[in-house]
């Protein structure tokens, strides 16, 4: 057994042991070793501000031990625009983390012979695991970055997997390849586009993560009706991916001059609406959804804080000191936005506390909306 397959044997003995690998795909994550599809260089968040290349050439025992650990690993930045040997600032590309491509794959509950398409062809492991399942001839992957594309295409080749690999926009789909039984995305979406719908069979199943400005972390999981609309809950609220390339939202600059903002005190920890609770940071993002939220460490290494929120001209910051029971609100701009995030954390405290489970996705061909309990009760 090389160092490879006892590293893959051991992580996925790991997974299995805690759950999160369904028994029915253990053999795909054998058959299909993770280090096949991660490329020669990966990317490091060194300091926080910038992503550094790491080599396998450079410690190939390092590299392989960080393949087989159950975390994320950053494979392209600022859309292959970066050289290997400079520096990066946006993540563009990854291979998820193990365990969250294992719970994916749970919920979509294929069996052999159903029509998948794959949102976000990236590496071509996702595709690898499902042609296990589903068939090679079964899998369709879609990817918006040419050269990504030609590398999991290459690479799937290489070990004998057949899946159909389309350079495009996820967003469009594939119709020449529909209906599908499955179409799972590897990107968040905060609309989901109809065209998934519509290329999927009645009976089928999307599985998408999905948010907005404030929330990036939930996982939908519709099922298309025979009347052109898909409904279902979201199953999960831990699960960030990079968003579809289309539906990137900027990332705004806190304001260098503060002078002229209103000035309030609030006894609402800031963490208790986006750190603490992932139901509470899904719930008030539901009523916020165009809000950006941002935390800074205070520079002097103390525990303190500021929490920004921002969205077009306004922004809001609280500024938090270690052991404090209220904190100081500064806002500006059309909308009190620190205002607003209260009032959202009240409705959800109000409505008693749903957690994430309770609420599900409409997407039909006029509108989308989030519901709580049944389609028939909108709440955004």
């Amino acid at each position: 057994m090389t160092d490879a397959e006892a590293l893959n044997r051991r992580l996925v003995d790991e997974l299995t042991a805690a759950g999160a690998l369904p028994g029915q795909w253990r053999a795909a994550f054998l058959t299909a070793p993770r280090h096949v599809f991660v490329p020669g260089v990966i990317w490091d968040d060194a300091d926080g501000s910038v992503l550094s290349p790491r080599r396998r050439d450079e410690d190939p025992a390092a590299w392989l031990t960080t393949v087989y650990t159950n975390e994320a690993i950053v494979t392209q930045v600022d859309d292959g625009t970066a050289q290997d040997t400079g520096t990066g600032r946006r993540i563009t590309s990854s291979i998820s983390k193990p365990s969250i491509v294992a719970t994916m794959l749970g919920h979509l509950h294929v069996e052999y012979g159903m029509r998948v398409l794959e949102i976000g062809a990236g590496t071509g492991w996702n595709a690898a695991l499902l042609a296990h399942m589903v068939g090679d001839e079964n899998v369709t992957t879609i990817e918006v970055d040419r050269d990504l594309a030609e590398r999991a295409r290459r690479t799937l080749a290489e070990v004998g997997v057949s899946a159909l690999v389309v350079t495009g926009d996820g967003a469009d789909g594939y119709a020449p390849g529909a209906p599908y039984d499955r179409v799972v995305a590897t990107a968040s979406v905060h609309a989901v586009p109809y065209q998934w719908v519509a290329q999927t069979r009645p009976g089928g199943v999307i599985l998408t993560p999905w948010g907005n400005a404030y929330d990036n972390g939930a996982l939908a999981r519709l099922t298309v009706d025979g009347h052109g609309a898909a409904y279902g809950p979201f199953v999960d609220n831990t699960v960030a991916f990079m968003w579809l390339c289309a539906q990137r939202a900027p990332r705004p600059a806190a304001p260098v001059d503060l002078a002229g903002a209103t000035e309030s005190a609030t006894a609402l920890h800031p963490d208790a609406v986006a750190f603490d609770d992932y139901d509470a940071t899904f719930a008030v993002g539901l009523r916020v959804p165009d809000v950006t939220t941002k935390f800074e460490d205070a520079d002097d290494g103390s525990d303190d804080f500021a929490f920004w929120a921002f969205s077009g001209p306004s922004w809001a910051r609280v500024e938090v000191t270690d052991g404090a029971v209220t904190h100081r609100v500064r806002q500006q701009g059309p909308r009190s936005l620190w205002t607003e995030i209260e009032a959202a954390y009240q409705w959800w405290g109000e409505t008693g506390r749903p957690p994430t489970g309770r609420f599900g996705l409409a997407v039909t061909p006029d509108r989308q909306y989030v519901y709580l309990d049944s389609p028939d009760s909108p709440v955004a």
